[in-house]
């Protein structure tokens, strides 16, 4: 039986009202309270940053619970153990003694166990007749019985907190997902809207996240980016109900391309005049004529192959590359920012670079590239201009360089020449450009 519980630490260590509290704490233990001691472990370790626990302490207080013989522990039983520092270090898998001394009064300060301390300091327990302890000085366990249930409900309400971060985590990712899909949607649909104005808010709301951002950071950054997804959505649904869009869209893409087999721009290319070729990249008054769906970028990469040499890797598989390379582009032209974002902003980004692009095919004849983008945006802005004559005209004269070496081949070539291209210009839609527009000499047959 224990004649005395020393209350203070041995040597130069200081007392303070945090092990005082912990030790009032055991005096509160009923004699018949039991908890298994790897459980209560369990908790502790999921709730260690509550508790204040690091690694390496709980790796010695996983050692100092296999030195206590049972499974158990019990109000009355005896709950103090004392192994030296060589053993608490091989069971700990190893570790420096000051290492191990640091973290033992981890465990001290964030009361899971408690000093019993001998007069000398020495760890060592005095047992009686028949082999009971009676006076046991070394590391007290009782904290760990007093305070079970705290440990469990910590443990708990970790977590509950980290499903609740996981969960906001995910709601975030797919918030960011459907806006960055939703913007790149409503540019390359030509959805009316500033869109320019809507990716600077995002990129603004996102760079105010951390790497590791704590759940009020995340919720607040979630409310943000979810009104901004209700703004985008309701957006793009206006549009869709506005333009009765069919709901299948592999149908509706059949619908639009079989519907008019010989459009305006064949019978307008077929029936053009010789004197109207031109090298002008400057676009036809008539807009409402021209077709209404999309270019191809096939035909846009034909007509502007200039551009491609400042693409990324030296390839543009794809409207996004496109869009870049016309950025890069930009400078090089001496167009300003505020006219390359005004021009985004009334023609959408895709048609902005596909005119870009244009005007950098013909750069040695505008003598001013930016001057003639705000002249072309204020005229998309009332609805009079479209990019088709524009790479239509570069196409034409294209065409024309190609067929000057066949000019004294007789009328007899010229009419077959003009037939191979209004054929290749009827499906002009669904092929790509190197076969669109691939020399009409290869298809005569001649070298």
């Amino acid at each position: 039986m224990q004649t005395h519980l020393a209350t203070t630490p041995f040597g130069r260590r200081s007392m303070s009202l945090g092990m005082l509290a912990a030790q009032m704490a055991t005096k509160e233990v009923a004699s018949d309270a039991r908890v298994h001691k790897w459980q209560v472990f369990r908790d502790i370790k999921e709730a260690r940053n509550a508790i204040g626990a690091t690694d390496r302490g709980l790796a010695i207080l996983d050692a100092l619970l296999s030195f206590h013989p049972e499974t158990e522990l019990c109000g009355d039983g005896q709950l103090v153990v004392w192994p030296s520092n060589e053993q608490l270090i091989a069971r700990a898998n190893g570790m420096s003694p000051a290492t191990l001394r640091r973290h033992l009064a981890n465990l001290v300060e964030c009361g899971l166990i408690i000093r019993r301390d001998s007069p000398n300091g020495k760890r060592f327990a005095r047992k009686g007749q028949g082999g009971a302890v009676e006076q046991a000085y070394g590391f007290d366990l009782s904290p760990l019985i007093a305070r079970s249930a705290e440990f469990q409900q910590l443990a708990e309400q970790t977590k509950a907190d980290r499903r609740a971060l996981r969960l906001a985590k995910e709601r975030l990712t797919l918030i960011r997902r459907d806006i960055v899909k939703m913007i790149e949607t409503g540019i390359e649909e030509n959805v009316p809207g500033n869109w320019g104005r809507v990716q600077l808010n995002y990129q603004e709301v996102v760079s105010r996240l951390p790497r590791t951002a704590p759940m009020p950071v995340l919720e607040q950054i979630t409310i943000e980016l979810d009104e901004l997804w209700r703004e985008i959505r309701d957006t793009l649904e206006m549009f869709i109900n506005s333009q009765n869009l069919n709901a299948n869209e592999s149908h509706n893409e059949r619908h639009i391309q079989n519907s008019k087999p010989d459009s305006i721009l064949e019978s307008e290319y077929s029936s053009r005049k010789k004197d109207e070729a031109s090298t002008s990249v400057e676009p036809n008054d008539n807009v409402h004529s021209l077709p209404q769906r999309d270019l191809p970028l096939g035909i846009v990469l034909d007509a502007c192959p200039n551009i491609g040499w400042l693409a990324k890797g030296g390839r543009i598989g794809s409207w996004r590359d496109f869009v870049a390379a016309a950025e890069t582009v930009r400078p090089m032209l001496g167009v300003s920012p505020s006219a390359w974002e005004e021009a985004c902003s009334v023609m959408g980004a895709r048609d902005a670079a596909v005119t870009l692009a244009a005007i950098y095919q013909r750069q040695e004849q505008i003598s001013s590239p930016g001057g003639y983008l705000r002249s072309l945006t204020d005229r998309a802005r009332l609805a009079q201009f479209s990019t088709w004559p524009m790479i239509m005209a570069l196409l034409r004269a294209k065409l024309e360089e190609k067929r000057q070496p066949r000019e004294g081949e007789g009328s007899a070539g010229d009419a077959e020449h003009t037939a191979h291209s209004s054929s290749e210009y009827r499906f002009h839609g669904r092929l790509e450009a190197s076969a669109a527009l691939q020399p009409i000499a290869k298809k005569n047959g001649r070298s």
